[in-house]
């Protein structure tokens, strides 16, 4: 199995041509995201960056939207929440996984060969193509345990 397991914190992303690609507010907004201790809403985020000049909402989910499409940035579904890639490459894997600590809010980002292969298997037996998958593991971290 070849597993890749980081948590979010303090982390760079591998690419250097995306960072110098972004727009002034997605680069604000990706460093919000890379210096938080875990996931943080678009609204959180907003907050953040009012003295950088952050107004709207809109700003923000538009910042959003580009840095999930160049995969710097992952949505966590289940809390409405957003965090920096926390490993190299990802933008090349259809599935990610997370496993968050229902206790004190740690995310850590997992990609496997295996689990991404195996659910493509799963889609392709029932007819499915698989674009892009995420899976998000709850339960407790090794801490909280």
């Amino acid at each position: 199995m070849n597993q890749n397991v980081t948590s979010g914190a303090g982390h760079s992303h591998s690419n250097p041509r995306e960072k110098s690609d972004l727009t002034k507010n997605q680069s604000l907004v990706f460093g919000a995201l890379s210096r938080a201790e875990g996931p943080l809403s678009a609204y959180t985020i907003l907050d953040q960056l009012r003295d950088d000049g952050f107004r709207a909402p809109l700003q923000v989910y538009r910042a959003l939207d580009k840095l999930v499409e160049t995969g710097m940035v992952h949505r966590l579904e289940s809390l409405n929440a957003f965090v920096a890639c926390s490993h190299p490459g990802c933008d090349s894997h259809q599935t990610i996984a997370f496993a968050i600590c229902e206790t004190c809010g740690k995310v850590a980002e997992i990609s496997d060969e295996a689990l991404e292969s195996r659910l493509r298997e799963l889609a392709r037996e029932d007819g499915f193509t698989v674009k892009r998958a995420v899976v998000e593991l709850r339960g407790l971290c090794a801490a909280c345990r």
